[in-house]
C-alpha cells in the first residue's frame, strides 16, 4: 500500500509593520496665513537630521517666513486641518539657478507617499516662477535622489552648481561643512543633481 506524505506547511511570519490608513493631503502655495506653523516646520526638521544623523543646512524661522510671505514654498495638511509637510525654494545669480530645499514631512505621515506629491509640487512652484531657471537639489538621502531622477534631474559635479557665496554660506550650519570646506567645495557627502529646461525634449 503506498504512502503518502503531506507535506509540512511552514508559517512565514513577516517582519512588524506599522498600518497607515489612506490620508487625504492638501499640498498649497504657502503665504502670510501659514507663518504660525513655522516653530513647528524648524523643529520637526531638526529633529529628522538628528535622528538620522545626516548634515542639513540650518533653516532660519526669518527665511522660512520671508519664503512663505513671497509665495516661494508649499505646505501641506491633512483634511482635518493637521500640518503634514513643507518645502521651498531660493532663487540665485538673479533667477539662473533655483534650489529645491527644506523638504519635510512630520513624522505622523512619513511612508504615505507625500514626500512625493511635495517634492513635485515644489518643482512645478519652481518652473512657474522661473521657467528659464536651472533647478538643482542637494541631498543625501537616496528617495530624494529618486524623485529628482524621476523628475528630469540629472547627477551633476559640484562646479555645475551656483558660485554665489550666498548659497555656500547656506552649507555652514551642516555638520559636513568641513569635508565641504576641506575639498575647496568640489565635492561632499550631499549628491548634487540638476534639471536643465534646455535639455528637455518637447
Amino acid at each position: 500500500m503506498k504512502t503518502i506524505k503531506r507535506k509540512k506547511e511552514t508559517a512565514v511570519i513577516l517582519p512588524y509593520a506599522v498600518s497607515k490608513e489612506a490620508v487625504d493631503f492638501c499640498i498649497e502655495t504657502a503665504g502670510p496665513a501659514h507663518t504660525l506653523w513655522i516653530n513647528e516646520i524648524c523643529e520637526v526638521t531638526l529633529l529628522s537630521a538628528i535622528a538620522r544623523g545626516t548634515g542639513i543646512s540650518g533653516r532660519s524661522p526669518e527665511l522660512l517666513k520671508e519664503k512663505m510671505k513671497k509665495g516661494e514654498a508649499v505646505i501641506a495638511f491633512t483634511a482635518d486641518g493637521r500640518w503634514a509637510g513643507f518645502s521651498f525654494i531660493s532663487s540665485w545669480e538673479n533667477g539662473r539657478y533655483v534650489s529645491n530645499s527644506g523638504l519635510i514631512v512630520a513624522p505622523d505621515f512619513r511612508h504615505t507617499g507625500l514626500a512625493k506629491k511635495i517634492k513635485r509640487k515644489i518643482f512645478e512652484l519652481s518652473i512657474q516662477k522661473y521657467p528659464n531657471a536651472k533647478i538643482f537639489s542637494l541631498t543625501t538621502g537616496l528617495a530624494v535622489m529618486k524623485m529628482n531622477h524621476e523628475l528630469g534631474f540629472e547627477p551633476v559635479t559640484y562646479s555645475e552648481l551656483p558660485g554665489d557665496e550666498e548659497f555656500w554660506d547656506n552649507c555652514k550650519t551642516c555638520v559636513n561643512c568641513p569635508i565641504l570646506k576641506s575639498k575647496d567645495r568640489k565635492n561632499c557627502l550631499c549628491t548634487a543633481m540638476l534639471y536643465d529646461p534646455k535639455n528637455i525634449q518637447i
